[in-house]
């Protein structure tokens, strides 16, 4: 599946409706905006936005704006021609096409919780997240890809995981009971669980296409919000604004 080219696609179709090809579209890298812009000052410090792991990347069409995760910062101003012309080359310019997409589905309606959630929303939607697998899945073994603390935290409490991590700072040690792998287990860990927990800055990453259609996934947080919209795909970011 080409989420990219699908989501360039349903973004043509937007811009020939509203004839808005040329209107300008501002991406900024939460380096600039600062990690406490983007995430606030929640209970914990471990996030990887706040230890400068990732950085938010944000666009602003209009009044609207789109997030998306990355490991590569940047900013990019032009116009909506010009955003759809990104070659998509690496993570950086996928960041900003990612984030582009979500400020403009937010704008005219298909989405909502674009913006990352600030201050106790993380732990907020931690705490909410058990619920809502049990609710889904009963008591499933997660493979959980990425690192998100808060949520790792609570899900240890009650389920069986594996956690697939990038963070060559993470892998390998033990955190909440469990030792965090590294990519090279991605295909152990998947076979292993019941259910995929993964982050949506696989989107930008360009690994979503391994945790589709071999076990039911979920996917966390705002990046996704656009593609996970147009696909159908499961997403979880209760928090977000």
């Amino acid at each position: 599946m080409d989420f990219y080219h699908d989501s360039r696609l349903f973004l043509e179709d937007i811009i020939k409706k509203h004839q808005i090809i040329d209107e300008s579209i501002k991406v900024i890298s939460a380096r600039t905006l600062s990690p406490e812009e983007a995430i606030g000052q929640p209970e914990r410090q471990d996030f990887p936005l706040l230890k400068g792991k990732e950085v938010m990347v944000e666009a602003v069409f209009r009044q609207s704006r789109g997030q998306a995760y990355t490991d590569m910062p940047g900013n990019f101003k032009g116009s909506i021609r010009e955003l759809l012309s990104l070659s998509l080359a690496d993570n950086f310019q996928r960041a900003v096409f990612i984030s582009g997409f979500n400020a403009l589905m937010r704008y005219f309606g298909h989405v909502t919780n674009t913006v990352h959630c600030r201050h106790e929303g993380p732990g907020i939607c931690a705490s909410q997240l058990p619920g809502f697998v049990k609710k889904l899945y009963g008591n499933p073994k997660i493979t959980f890809v990425g690192f998100q603390p808060a949520m790792l935290e609570r899900l240890s409490r009650i389920f069986d995981l594996r956690v697939i991590d990038l963070d060559t700072d993470n892998i390998g040690r033990e955190k909440f009971g469990m030792i965090i792998e590294g990519p090279e287990k991605t295909e152990d860990a998947l076979s292993w669980g019941d259910i995929i927990l993964a982050t949506g800055s696989t989107c930008v990453n360009a690994t979503i296409n391994r945790f589709l259609n071999r076990k039911p996934v979920i996917f966390y947080g705002v990046t996704i919000a656009g593609v996970a919209w147009i696909h159908g795909l499961r997403r979880y970011c209760p928090c977000a604004s």
